[in-house]
Formats: structure tokens, sequence, C-alpha cells
């Protein structure tokens, strides 16, 4: 017999940040390290505006992106909390999106994760993975492995 209390509550820890005064996040499990925008970012040629270049993460190098240009937002001067989130991809690729600022951890039950399918949102909802609603706050769910179509990932991160 089996009744509603056994069955287990999934739950899922994603990382806030903020981009053009509004909150993303990307599922924690994907966050290698966060840096500060101090680190020398080397600008690469003939690469599409928001590619900020790469940077050297231990003798690895690491595309570096700025998610506010990819998703045409208004522009951010870079600041003081102005930081790199360095993620992994399912392919194992590694890439670094610009955030303005960091936020904090939430931990969001998955049947929590509403659908973005018709969502007006200001970005394309292809990168979305769903939304979080609490009492306080909207957050959009990234799906990180979506950010950088196929081809964009095989020139960035050869």
């Amino acid at each position: 017999m089996t009744t509603e209390d056994s069955n287990p509550v999934t739950v899922e820890q994603f990382l806030i940040f903020e981009l053009a005064d509004e909150l993303y996040a990307i599922e924690i499990i994907k966050v290698q390290e966060i840096r500060g925008w101090g680190e020398p970012v080397r600008e690469i040629p003939d690469t599409p505006a928001f590619v900020k270049g790469t940077l050297n993460l231990r003798g690895a190098i690491v595309p570096i992106i700025d998610l506010s240009q990819r998703f045409k937002l208004a522009p951010q001067s870079y600041t003081a909390t102005t930081v790199i989130i360095i993620v992994t991809l399912e392919t194992g690729n590694v890439f670094g999106i610009v955030a303005d600022v960091v936020s904090d951890v939430i931990v969001i039950k998955t049947e929590e994760i509403k659908a973005v399918d018709g969502f007006g949102a200001k970005i394309d909802t292809r990168y979305m993975r769903g939304m979080y609603v609490s009492e306080e706050k909207m957050i959009l769910l990234l799906d990180i492995d979506k950010l950088l179509a196929p081809d964009e990932l095989t020139r960035l991160c050869q």
C-alpha cells in the first residue's frame, strides 16, 4: 500500500544571480566556480558581441559569454559585484557566464517549477528550463546546456 507520504519529494539546488535587475538561476550542480570580474579576459576577434573573450583557468582556455548581451537586455556596466560563473555542460565543455551579481542558493521542489511554454518573457524561452515563483520573487530557471547552439559551442570550446 502506498500513501502520498511515501512518495519522495524531489528537490534541486539552484544558484540565483541577477541580470539587468531580473533574477535568473542555474542548477548548482553545473557550477564549477565563481570568479570576480577582475580576471583578465582576452578578446577574440570575429566572435558574436555576447562573447567577451576567453579566460585562462588553470591552463584551460574558457570562453566567457555575457548573458545580458546574449538575451538582448539593457547593457550593464561591469562593477565590483560583477562575476563570472564557470559552468560545465553535459557535454563536458566548460564556459563562463557574466552576471551582475550572485545572490543566493535556493532549494526548489521539482513540482514547483512552472513551464514557460508561451511565456511572454524578455528573453527567448528556448534557453529556459522553467520558472519558480515564491511569495516575494519570480526566478527564471535557465537551461545552461541550451545557452549556446551546437555550432557556437563547437567554435568556442575547441
